[in-house]
């Protein structure tokens, strides 16, 4: 015997966390790209380390600040 006003609730159904989702395949060269690339890189060097093509020996930047 059920109450008023309360039900039974189904299953839910949840993604399999095995699978991920492939990412797009992006150009790196396109027009967009370039455009942003523009306001974010300030030279070569630094162009080619945010598109990940990292030098060895290349500093390695600090993930988030420490707080003192």
């Amino acid at each position: 015997m059920t109450m008023p006003g309360k039900e039974k609730k189904g299953k839910s159904h949840r993604k399999s966390r095995g699978k991920k989702q492939k990412k797009p395949e992006v150009d790196i060269l396109s027009p967009a790209a370039m455009l942003n690339l523009y306001y974010i890189a300030h030279n070569v060097a630094d162009c080619l380390h945010l598109r990940g093509f990292r030098w060895p020996g290349a500093p390695k930047g600090k993930k988030g600040k420490n707080k003192t």
